[in-house]
């Protein structure tokens, strides 16, 4: 299986999981290469590969270069995002090109790739992850979302047009779980609980689910929610601005 953005928080989290359970673990990273290396280094069978997301054509050749390699290769989890701040009152070109393409573009360029040249005598799986804000919208981090609800939109489209009847391709929708940006320990605290069961979601959980997913148990086009419930609220502001003024 290869984790995109794996060297580090989530995606390090789910390529532990897999390692744990005989996976061979294709670890992506992009500036994180010492954190992948290190990783890699402690899980039972695993390898680094790097490249920028930005640059498509060599997210595309890194796919087609495993998978001419790789005997048996089942998983893609795209998992690495950026998350930076802009506002729809306020939206940044340069903000909106990355997160388009590192959101959206790549990885499912990525994955048309995959499911047309991987190896392997079982059915294919890929994992996208989104976000629970997709149901649950509001403006903040306005370039990201739009990014993320164009990744829902391809992961859907993608999941319709399957080349083998074996194939799934997956949402995987977290809600707020570990600290973001630029929150404050007690912040995250508070926001990881705004959500319906008033709990703080473990990110092992989102790696769980991933591992579950592999399986290709579900149909085509599923997306699972990770999130107590938060993506059946309505919350007018990203809940780490929530916390922080809950006035």
């Amino acid at each position: 299986m290869l984790v995109t953005g794996g060297a580090q928080r989530i995606g390090a989290l789910i390529a532990r999981r897999f390692a744990a359970d005989g996976w061979h673990v294709v670890i992506h990273c992009g500036r994180s290469r010492h954190a992948a290396d290190a990783l890699a280094a402690v899980l039972p069978s695993a390898e680094v590969t790097q490249c920028d997301l930005t640059d498509q054509e060599a997210a595309v050749a890194m796919v087609r270069d495993l998978a001419a390699r790789l005997p048996d290769w089942r998983v893609l989890v795209n998992c690495a995002a950026v998350f930076r701040f802009d506002s729809d009152e306020a939206p940044e070109a340069g903000v909106l090109d990355e997160a388009i393409a590192v959101n959206a573009a790549t990885p499912a360029a990525m994955t048309a790739v995959f499911l047309s040249r991987a190896m392997t005598e079982r059915g294919r799986v890929v994992i996208d992850v989104l976000d629970q804000k997709l149901r649950n919208i509001n403006p903040d981090f306005f370039s990201y979302t739009m990014a993320k609800a164009a990744f829902e939109a391809a992961m859907r489209m993608q999941a319709m047009h399957c080349p083998r009847p074996a194939d799934r391709v997956y949402g995987l929708a977290p809600g707020a779980m570990m600290a973001s940006f630029d929150q404050a320990p007690d912040e995250h605290l508070l926001s990881g609980r705004m959500n319906l069961l008033g709990r703080l979601n473990d990110p092992h959980e989102l790696a769980e689910a991933a591992l579950f997913l592999s399986a290709g148990l579900l149909a085509s086009g599923t997306t699972l929610y990770i999130d107590s419930g938060q993506h059946l609220m309505r919350q007018p502001r990203d809940v780490l601005f929530l916390a922080r003024d809950p006035g």
